[in-house]
């Protein structure tokens, strides 16, 4: 199989979706004072593609964190950045303050005065590491001198969601307030992974894309590995599963690069991932025999931040429990399917002929849900409740005895007109069936619900499944409203 080549950063690329965050740097680039951008969102999700993209023409000094190097090394790279906006090369400077003193004085060129400049901090806590004073310099960079230029424009980013938010945005030293912008970017929505594929003529079915997505989500990076011609078995096959796939380790390069002794990350990753109903934080706690404080707050604050795991509010009383549960596709999937297949994956199709099996249903099921619930705004609108101001929760309910009978429901959209939407959500490759069994299990479930909570509200059964609800009694009977995947797509 050829091996695959990358084309990130093409100069043609367009920019797919993200038009509040260009609406936000189109008012900062016209704003006509200094800027003070912070960017994050996790690796690979189009942070530097954004930046050089958009802000192409302004673009005038570039540097990029290295990733574990020495401050040496860090300088020595920040003097080659600068010699490609001057005329003339640098030695490297003996210090971070020393090298934004030559920074000032290139920006500070009449030449450059009359028009606007961008400059551009790429992988900030690589930049930042312990003991580099690249901090602190950074610091007096901005507040001496940067934020009296009306025509500078800094870009500072950073794929450490959670360093970026405690370092930079709640700085309570010399950063504090001074940020003038904040974006965090998130992975493509379904929409954006349809448009993405078309840029690149690939032209797949929605139920192709949504199979798609329910394995590698909405990451450019991984979406650009995509083929055409291929189904979206053929494509997962090829990046999970060939000899050359170019996906099979990122779950291990993913959290070691954002996280900080990423092993408790992992750790908790895993826990996650063998429950789909999610946990709370002292299930969690229990099941790694961790305190329930301290390290294992960090560590869910930091995996939420940057997109891995959902916090779930409980429906009803505040001082119930979140759930924390895993949404992050390409992380579901590994654990699932590649770590459980480490040996003999090259060439053997496994994929194609794992489709359609028990364990790959299972697998559907909760991938299409932790899907659906990054696109409750979508499903809202299907519903024609858009204008309405809702709350979206989780309900468990344990059984207190043997006479008793315990009950959950995927997702409760509780409205201010007094609804309910209890949303069960279902993956088939056809219309669902609700059997005579499973019709007996939701009017249960709903009585459960309905007693433990004394509600008032009425409440809807809603359906959302992947291919739409086969008509029959027991739906007409118990189903208020229905939608299928297609909703997910709207925008």
């Amino acid at each position: 199989m050829a091996k695959y080549k990358r084309k990130n950063d093409r100069n043609d690329s367009p920019i797919i979706g993200r038009q509040s965050e260009q609406a936000e740097l189109s008012h900062a680039r016209d704003s006509g004072r200094p800027e003070l951008i912070a960017v994050y969102g996790r690796r690979r999700v189009g942070k530097t593609f954004l930046v050089r993209r958009f802000f192409a023409a302004e673009l005038c000094f570039e540097l990029t964190g290295m990733r574990e190097a020495t401050m040496a090394a860090q300088l020595h790279n920040f003097a080659l950045a600068l010699s490609k906006t001057t005329s003339f090369e640098h030695t490297t400077p003996r210090s971070w303050p020393e090298a934004f003193q030559w920074l000032i004085r290139v920006l500070g060129e009449p030449k450059r005065r009359r028009r606007r400049q961008v400059v551009f901090f790429d992988e900030l806590p690589w930049l930042a590491s312990r003991r580099s004073g690249f901090l602190p310099a950074f610091e007096h960079f901005w507040n001496a001198w940067g934020s009296q230029q009306s025509n500078l424009v800094v870009v500072i980013c950073g794929s450490a969601a959670s360093w970026m938010i405690a370092k930079v945005i709640r700085d309570k030293g010399g950063l504090h307030n001074r940020v003038t912008r904040m974006l965090s970017l998130q992975p493509f929505r379904l929409k954006e992974i349809e448009q993405f594929l078309l840029t690149r003529s690939i032209e797949l079915s929605r139920q192709q894309i949504l199979e798609l997505a329910m394995a590698v989500g909405g990451v450019p990076y991984y979406l650009d590995y995509i083929r055409r011609g291929r189904s979206a078995a053929q494509n997962i096959d090829a990046l999970f599963f060939a000899s050359n796939a170019p996906l099979r380790d990122e779950f291990n390069h993913l959290y070691a690069a954002l996280f900080e002794h990423h092993e408790r990350h992992v750790k908790v990753i895993r826990l996650l991932a063998r429950k789909q109903s999610g946990s709370t934080r002292r299930e969690i706690a229990k099941g790694l025999k961790w305190p329930s404080g301290g390290n294992l707050t960090s560590v869910l604050e930091e995996l939420e931040l940057s997109g891995f795991v959902a916090r779930i509010p409980a429906w009803g009383r505040v001082s119930r429990e979140p759930v924390y549960r895993l949404i992050d596709e390409l992380t579901l999937f590994h654990l699932r399917w590649v770590d459980e297949r480490r040996d003999g994956l090259a060439g053997q199709e496994l994929w194609l002929r794992l489709h359609g099996t028990p364990a790959w249903h299972a697998w559907s099921g909760y991938a299409f849900e932790a899907l659906c619930l990054k696109h409750v705004p979508q499903i809202k609108h299907a519903l024609g409740i858009s204008g309405v101001q809702t709350t979206q929760s989780d309900w468990r309910y344990r059984a207190r005895d043997k006479e008793d009978k315990g009950a959950q429901i995927d997702l409760l959209i509780d409205r201010q007109d007094g609804v309910i939407n209890a949303c069960e959500i279902k993956f088939s490759r056809a219309p669902f069936v609700i059997d005579k069994r499973y019709a007996a299990e939701l009017r249960a479930k709903l009585d459960t619900f309905k007693r433990i909570t004394a509600t008032r509200k009425a409440i809807f059964l809603t359906f959302v499944t992947s291919d739409g609800l086969a008509r029959n009694e027991y739906a007409s009977q118990l189903v208020q409203n229905d939608v299928t995947s297609e909703v997910l797509f709207a925008y």
